[in-house]
């Protein structure tokens, strides 16, 4: 699920290329030998898809060395379908730059002796700030606290992945500690945050308690669970290792899946788990798959092209209790249909999770309450971004606002010029790949 925008995602003027963009960036060398202008990359203002000319997008039908500017209008980013005119140049920045900006920086904006920032969450939300916030300070001690790894991936890959062939493991684009090595943070990874001590300025982790001047909360969401469904019995997809397990646990012969939910999640993911060669069956309390876009006829259009694909919908049905059948499950609705199926998903919609906030006394109105200005939520030096907040009482899902959060906030807690946020109507591109859709 992804948003597009017009605004480009900024870099820093200074930054270098890691190793993998330096060698991308290597000089071309045409057919006569000559040498052309370096390789370039691109990032997707839309997904953060990256483009990288010297690699190209074979399965786009680019081969590598295929330069941005040959490539047709009518091609789509791999991820979420924008064409190429929603890429903005890219590279990435590395420590050893920040620290050659920093020298020359007079000393008064150097942080000294500060506890700095702590965020919690290493998704993309959490490491958009680490890398803004490195961007714009070289010195500034920042921690990420996550309970998973920590390693970086495109979330949209999840989508599309049994399509594309891909190996669940070589999603990782970096590694937590390469990502952490790089930008010259401090990764805790696999480490639970327990609660936030507002009036000390402190967060209990399950690895000991952190100082901060300024603690970000980037947690994301969580998949809701149906009442009266056991966690158990039931996967719940929404990151990359609960992905992984999935995918290792279906192996390579064809399951019957049984998915609960057909909103962008349920239905990305019955496209591509179809296509991967399993049977689906959709189940939903609406009478027609994204039923959010009834008047977009985006219900139907799916159904459409799924007519050639092993996915049965059933609408009009509210589950009651999945139970395990020897070594299948079955799942029972509250007018008595009956379902079995190999593995059961729940795609029923996100919640934020709220114990932390809780903990901290926070503003809640479906999500952490902040400001649009700062990010700031209603207690001093506690800020969020990304899935788990809200702006007056309205969720943020997509992944395209959160590099926008990400300046805004990171010029509040380093005292820079003002960069409000600001929020906008989202076009949602469905991923699913027989028919991908762009909604309003």
């Amino acid at each position: 699920m992804t948003t597009a925008a017009p605004t480009p995602l900024v870099t820093s003027e200074f930054a270098l290329s890691t190793a993998s963009q330096a060698l991308s960036n290597a000089f071309a060398v045409g057919a006569d030998g000559t040498a052309q202008a370096p390789w370039q990359s691109y990032i997707c203002n839309a997904c953060g898809y990256i483009y990288s000319e010297a690699d190209g997008d074979p399965d786009g039908g680019l081969p590598p060395g295929t330069r941005l500017a040959d490539i047709p209008d009518d091609w789509a980013c791999p991820l979420c379908g924008v064409t190429k005119a929603d890429f903005s140049p890219y590279e990435a920045p590395t420590l050893e730059a920040l620290r050659a900006q920093a020298s020359v920086s007079p000393p008064a904006l150097r942080p000294r002796g500060e506890p700095g920032v702590v965020i919690v969450g290493a998704g993309r939300a959490g490491w958009q700030l680490a890398e803004t916030l490195r961007q714009r300070s070289a010195t500034l001690p920042i921690t990420l606290v996550t309970a998973c790894a920590g390693d970086r991936y495109d979330k949209p890959l999840l989508s599309v992945a049994l399509a594309r062939q891909l190996d669940p493991q070589a999603l990782v684009s970096e590694t937590g500690r390469d990502a952490a090595q790089r930008l010259g943070v401090t990764l805790l990874a696999h480490t639970h945050a327990v609660r936030i001590c507002a009036d000390t300025r402190q967060l209990r982790t399950t690895r000991g308690t952190l100082r901060y001047g300024h603690l970000v909360l980037a947690h994301g969401a969580q998949a809701a669970l149906p009442p009266g469904l056991s966690p158990s019995l039931c996967w719940r997809i929404n990151h990359l290792d609960a992905y992984q397990r999935l995918r290792k646990q279906l192996g390579d012969q064809p399951k019957d899946v049984l998915i609960i939910g057909a909103g962008l999640i349920g239905s990305e993911l019955a496209n591509d788990l179809a296509l991967g060669g399993h049977r689906i069956t959709l189940l939903d309390t609406a009478t027609e798959p994204l039923s959010r876009w009834h008047d977009q006829q985006a219900g139907p259009q799916l159904l459409d092209a799924w007519k050639d694909l092993s996915i049965r919908f059933e609408g009009g049905l509210q589950v009651q209790q999945v139970e395990r059948v020897g070594q299948r499950y079955r799942v029972t609705t509250t007018s008595g249909q009956r379902f079995a199926a190999d593995e059961v998903v729940v795609a029923a919609g996100l919640l934020p999770p709220n114990r932390l906030a809780l903990s901290a006394g926070l503003d809640w109105a479906h999500g952490i309450a902040v400001n649009t200005n700062t990010l700031q939520t209603s207690v001093p030096g506690i800020h969020a971004l990304g899935d788990c907040i809200s702006i007056d009482g309205q969720c943020s899902r997509y992944i395209e606002p959160i590099a926008r959060q990400a300046r805004t906030l990171a010029a509040a807690v380093l005292g820079l010029a003002a960069s409000p946020y600001e929020h906008r109507t989202a076009v949602v591109r469905v991923k699913t790949t027989t028919r991908p859709l762009t909604l309003h």
